[in-house]
This record gives C-alpha cells, structure tokens and sequence, in this order.
C-alpha cells in the first residue's frame, strides 16, 4: 500500500508541474479512469487549482434560435426530422426577440450567450442575419457562442470578422462508437468544421454526451480525440444523455453518476487550462452530484430553463446551490477571448 501512494504522489507532481500535454495515449486515459474515486479527484482537483480558481464558476445561457426539422439523424436529438418526438417545428426568431432572452441571460448573471440553430450546415443566405444577432449581443458586453452545424472557411472567417468569441461543434464520442449515433455526417467533417474555426482565430468549444450506450472506452476515445488535438478546446462541454421519447436512445441503460464525475475528472487531467462544462443532463442530477462534478474540476455550466429543447435547473435553484457550496459566478470581459 504504502509503494502505491508513494506513486500515485509522483504521478501528481508530474503532471501539474508539466505543461499542457497533447500527446496522451488512450491507454493512459483509461488508466485515469480506473483509478480509485478518491484519487482520481484528488489528481483533477489538485490540477484544477494550477489553473483557476476552484470557488469560481463560469455562467453561460443557450438559446434555440431556430428548433426542429434537421435533416441529420443523431440518435440522441429530439430535434432531428428523422425522429417522431412531437417537437413543434420553428422558423428562426425574430432578431429582437433573441435580443430580450440575452439582455434577461445578462441580468441573471450570465457572462456568455450561446445560441444555436438547428441545421445541418450554415446557409450563406443566414449569415448576415447570424452576423447581427453576434454584434447585437456583443454590444450588451457578453460573449457570443454559436452552434449552427457545419462550417465553411470563409463562413468561419465572417464569423470572426463579426466578433464571434466561440463556436461549438461537438464531437459527441469517440470515433470507433459514432457510427452507432450518426450516419448523416462523418467523424472527419467535424473535424473539418474545428479546423475552419480554429484557423479562422475563434475559440472552440467541442465536447461530447455520455451515456449514450457506449462503453468506458468509448469515453476515453473521445477525450483522447479532444486532448490531442494541437490546440485543446477552450471550452469542453460534457454532456449526461437526456433521453427523449421518439428518439433511438429512449430506454437506453443509464450512465451511473460516479462514471459521469469520473469523466469530467479525466477531462480536466486532460486538458486543465479549458473549461469543463456541465451542460445537458443537469435536470437529472441532484446537487451532490453536481458538487462532486465540481469538485472534480467542472467550472462552467449552462442554465436556464431548457437547453436548446431538453430541461434544465432554473436560474435561481443554480444560484441557490452555488451559495451553499460557497461558489461564485465568473464576470467574463468580451475582450478576453
């Protein structure tokens, strides 16, 4: 026992003393996750002090600005025109509309406002009506995040021109288990879309759901796709599977809290300078859960009432919880991006 601490106390030392690693082996990661609970968040939380502050959390609201109808077929997403869920098909919002949600996200102490369409790639006859609805938010002094599906290098580049902070295109799992969830896009033209953003001098912010009815590796897989990139995500949301009924998921057995904290743990050992979001999911999660997803190195979540289409904690029961874990909530500056 006592050769075992002394090597896991090693182990530590090197890693939050080394800097950003982007060379990581699938077989690490998984060793990372086999570690046993206490340890595993003892390394990510010792790591995450390196890095932030560990009583501060960064707010984000995501709004739908555009629900319904996407010709893709992810086996998790109520939104695709593949599934039958009873989603009410909507045409983009009115600019001003979008406009009150985000002046009403500021109020609430959100520091980013993220909005996302339901496309299967931006149409360029949309970008000067997406362009707009960036400067608009930008004026009220928050950060803007979009999530509209595929990009092309030019549509990047407007997009950058225009202000945009960060662009979310996630991953979703790992390469092997991704034809199981989508079949009407490939692994490599998500890739693709991440290397317009990231050329085009954006933030990424790229993630991924679990307990989709993938395996431990399949986790693994996809933090490994994310931790080796060249340049880590500033942003990596996880995602817990919010089960809809319509979808290919629906009846899926369900991830067990433990393995969702481990994962969020790994992924701030993976990559300690990007915030680990706790995004969709959170309905289902009670708040130890959360507080240990915290303690793990999550500093970032979504709130609001839905995200997107699915459920979320109110503002006020998040804001009631962060006061009882003594968490407070991160003031963004635009200029920081």
């Amino acid at each position: 026992m006592t050769t075992s601490n002394t090597s896991l106390a090693d182990t530590t030392t090197n890693i939050t003393h080394s800097p950003l690693r982007h060379d990581w082996s699938v077989a690490e990661i998984e060793a990372l996750f086999a570690l046993p609970f206490n340890d595993l968040l003892f390394r990510a939380q010792t790591l995450h002090r390196q890095f932030f502050d560990a009583n501060t959390v960064q707010v984000s609201t995501l709004m739908s600005i555009k629900t319904g109808s996407c010709p893709e077929d992810c086996a998790y997403c109520p939104q695709s025109a593949h599934h039958d869920t009873g989603l009410e098909k909507e045409k983009l919002l009115a600019i001003e509309n979008i406009m009150t949600e985000a002046r009403a996200a500021k109020e609430k102490g959100a520091s980013r406002f993220c909005m996302g369409a339901a496309w299967r790639s931006l149409n360029d006859r949309d970008v000067d009506y997406i362009v707009e609805l960036v400067s608009g938010v930008k004026e009220l002094g928050m950060e803007t995040c979009m999530t509209l599906g595929m990009l092309k290098e030019d549509q990047a580049k407007t997009l950058k021109d225009a202000g945009l902070d960060y662009y979310n295109h996630n991953l979703d799992t790992s390469r092997e288990y991704y034809g199981d969830i989508i079949t009407t896009r490939t692994y490599d033209d998500r890739l693709e879309t991440l290397k317009h953003v990231r050329d085009a001098g954006m933030n990424v912010c790229c993630g991924g759901i679990v307990g989709m009815g993938e395996d431990r590796s399949d986790r693994a897989g996809l933090l490994y796709e994310l931790a080796t990139m060249a340049k880590h995500p500033e942003s990596v949301p996880i995602n817990l599977l919010v089960q809809v009924e319509g979808t290919p998921l629906k009846g899926v057995e369900a991830l067990d809290s433990f393995e969702f904290i481990r994962t969020i743990a790994v992924a701030r050992i993976l990559m300690p300078a990007s915030y680990v979001r706790l995004s969709a999911g959170r309905e289902n999660m009670n708040d130890e859960t959360q507080a240990l997803c915290f303690l793990a190195g999550a500093n970032s979540i979504f709130y609001g009432e839905k995200l997107l289409t699915t459920p979320n904690p109110e503002a006020d029961k998040d804001m009631q919880l962060f006061a009882r874990l003594g968490l407070q909530t991160e003031a963004t500056s635009c200029s920081e991006a």
